[in-house]
């Protein structure tokens, strides 16, 4: 499917028989000791030094480049889903309950195969490489926000991340440019009304009633305090109340998420939210309390870093391979990084039979024909960047 110009069947072959170790041994987010033991074992044959200042479960490991004017960054994820898996592939999970249902178990086998891969080719790595196998994607709070705060990014000139897609072709690679992914935040929200019976609601404060006011008052942020240009979703995922006919409970409490396109959405959409959770509630005579989550930040593709990466793409597997995409309101917290650096994160395609299900799906399988690709565009990026 793929042409490789580094990249021989060996290490290909290689690659796969560590990809479906980690899928059937798949580990929760910040609990992936065992997957890192295993990756640390690995980049020691390679005789690659991990850097032990970072915290666990991450692996951290740093290559010396033959000039070491410039330092490349590249980026797996490591962790599994609260997933029982269904299908009958032989390399099913072997823990109840979790799975490799996002292609981290791909992503993590194939930054191995780059270390791998220079290991055995130093001469030809001019760049100073920094390898992270980061914990925690799946979940808050962030490895990538976690790793940031820890200086993993002091002294990094660029880095690059990619992700198996299941709704991108399988012989494509391609990204948005600029805004590429949503802000991903949360929040909880309890109304404190004033209980009573259905029968006199004038004798209570219906927090029901507040709720759906605060509902449709949220909507209106986007479609009337957002720019319009600018990309942005509100929605509630949980509502709790009363659980009677005839009884108006004493308070409501409800779960939501924010997505924006822009950091000046994220930033306008968590004020106003807040704003209007106190102010509608007061004037029904209520307490609203309301408590932000914070998740992940926009994910920025820097154009500089995106145009270099197309010429990669372009260069290495073909004119027609590069497949410009449009922004999703997925999130990633690979976004953290961005933020600090240039950089861009970059989708390999494998959609086909085999990954027919989507990301998250109990049935979720990465088409192991895309893995070649994966290793040949890092190996590209760090040695050209």
């Amino acid at each position: 499917m793929f042409q490789t110009k580094l990249v021989d069947t060996d290490l290909i072959a290689w690659t796969i028989e560590q990809r479906r170790h980690f899928h059937m041994h798949p580990e929760l987010s910040g609990q992936e000791y065992e997957t890192a033991a295993y990756v640390k074992e690995k980049l020691a044959e390679f005789g690659i030094p991990v850097d032990q200042k970072y915290s666990a479960p991450n692996v951290i490991a740093n290559f010396k480049g033959t000039e070491g004017n410039k330092t490349i960054a590249l980026r797996a994820d490591m962790d599994a889903l609260p997933l029982h898996e269904e299908g009958d592939k032989p390399y099913l999970s072997t823990v109840p309950g979790v799975m490799h249902g996002c292609g981290h178990d791909g992503h993590t086998a194939t930054l191995l195969a780059v270390a791998k891969w220079m290991s055995m080719h130093p001469q030809a790595v001019k760049n100073n490489i920094v390898f992270i196998f980061q914990s925690s994607e799946e979940a808050s709070p962030s490895g990538a926000k976690q790793l940031v705060k820890e200086g993993i990014l002091d002294g990094v000139d660029a880095i690059y991340g990619i992700h198996y897609m299941s709704d991108v072709p399988l012989g494509k690679i391609g990204f948005a440019t600029g805004y590429a992914m949503a802000s991903s935040d949360d929040f909880d929200i309890t109304i404190e009304g004033k209980g009573g019976h259905a029968g006199y609601p004038h004798d209570s404060v219906d927090p029901i009633y507040i709720a759906t006011h605060l509902i449709q008052a949220f909507q209106s942020i986007v479609s009337r305090n957002l720019n319009p240009l600018h990309a942005g979703v509100i929605s509630f995922g949980g509502m709790q109340a009363g659980n009677s006919y005839n009884v108006i409970p004493h308070s409501v409490t409800m779960q939501g998420t924010i997505r924006a396109l822009t950091f000046e959405g994220a930033e306008l959409m968590n004020e106003k939210t807040a704003q209007l959770t106190e102010s509608i509630c007061a004037s029904f005579g209520a307490k609203g309390h309301y408590h932000f989550i914070e998740g992940t930040p926009p994910l920025y593709n820097h154009p500089e870093a995106c145009e270099f990466a197309k010429g990669i793409i372009q260069q290495t597997f073909g004119e027609d391979v590069f497949m410009p995409l449009n922004p999703v309101m997925g999130a990633e917290d690979y976004a953290y990084y961005l933020k600090e650096k240039t950089g861009a994160f970059i989708n390999v395609g494998m959609q086909s039979e085999i990954s027919a299900y989507p990301h998250h799906h109990p049935k979720f399988d990465l088409d192991e024909k895309a893995i070649p690709a994966g290793i040949e565009l890092m190996i590209q990026l760090a040695l050209n960047a």
